[in-house]
């Protein structure tokens, strides 16, 4: 059996950051595995039941969290390599 050796710089470590980035990527399947929040007619936006409205919000609102943990995700990597944050 071999282990492999990785040096300092390249361990992963946990941090605030990645924390937020872990929350903002959870927190859209959390919503939706808790059915019984959702799970109803009232109140309609436009005619549409709210079941249905609930879920296409998440979809947008899924898309901003994970391209704010994408982004804060490549800062923090950018800072730990040295590089000029933008």
């Amino acid at each position: 059996m071999t282990q492999s050796v990785e040096s300092p710089d390249r361990r992963q470590v946990v941090t605030p950051t990645r924390v937020i980035a872990g929350v903002c990527l959870i927190a859209p399947f959390v919503a939706m595995l808790w059915v019984s929040s959702y799970a109803r007619i009232e109140p309609k936006l436009i005619g549409i039941p709210f079941f249905y409205w609930y879920q296409m919000t998440w979809v947008l609102i899924s898309t901003v969290l994970t391209v704010i943990a994408y982004k804060l995700v490549q800062r923090e990597q950018r800072a730990r390599k040295g590089g000029v944050g933008r």
